[in-house]
């Protein structure tokens, strides 16, 4: 999937989904800065958890303006990393879940971008895995073990689902919120979720960059 190239045209639309209102707060907020967008944009807040995005995202995808639409899975994430931090960012290059992985489009030039839009900010590039429930303690080591450097409830089924659907370009593209060594209990009441708001709010002219490079003629 990394190298199928996304629907051609100047009205090929984006799909930006998100799990909770304060992640489609950033987003949405993040818009009003970012300049234009190649074609339609959607944030869609599709509910936390894995059953919730893959009914939101089947049920977005079904309508016509958002046919052959790009999908970027965004929002928050818990780092497994050792030395990763609040504010940090993860482009995942696949996502896992339930012993399924799906290639992302196009990880090397999200990454490349997301450094020069969020100067100061580490991108980190690897593996997103899925989880039904919120993460802690001894199962970041485990879920680590595996390969992964991030975690979250949302992207891997969100990425499944639309491939499901139809052949298009997707992404996932999260903002570490907690990490080993910064673990955090409620996001937004602590520095560290501050940060992570504020790093997802300026996500979106990287976004619209790898967007653009998809209708691109191929030569």
């Amino acid at each position: 999937m990394g190298d199928v190239p996304g629907p051609h045209g100047p009205a090929a639309p984006l799909l930006i989904a998100c799990a909770l209102g304060i992640e489609q707060l950033a987003l949405r907020s993040g818009r009003r800065r970012a300049g234009d967008a190649p074609g339609p944009v959607t944030v869609l807040r599709t509910g936390m958890g894995p059953k919730a995005a893959a009914t939101a995202v089947e049920r977005a995808l079904g309508e016509d303006r958002a046919r052959g639409a790009a999908v970027i899975a965004s929002g928050f994430c818990a780092g497994l990393a050792p030395g990763m931090h609040p504010g940090d960012l993860v482009v995942a290059d696949e996502t896992r879940e339930s012993g399924e992985s799906t290639s992302c489009t196009g990880a090397g030039l999200l990454a490349e971008v997301l450094a020069r839009t969020v100067p100061g900010r580490t991108v980190h590039t690897g593996p997103l895995i899925g989880s039904a429930h919120v993460v802690r303690g001894h199962e970041r080591a485990e879920l680590r073990a595996t390969g992964a450097i991030a975690v979250d409830m949302e992207s891997a089924v969100t990425l499944r689902t639309a491939l499901r659907t139809g052949t298009r370009p997707v992404a996932a593209v999260r903002v570490v919120v907690d990490a080993p060594e910064h673990e955090l209990v409620r996001i937004g009441t602590v520095r560290g979720g501050i940060s992570a708001f504020r790093v997802l709010r300026a996500v979106l002219p990287a976004f619209y960059e790898w967007h653009r490079s998809l209708l691109l003629p191929r030569r």
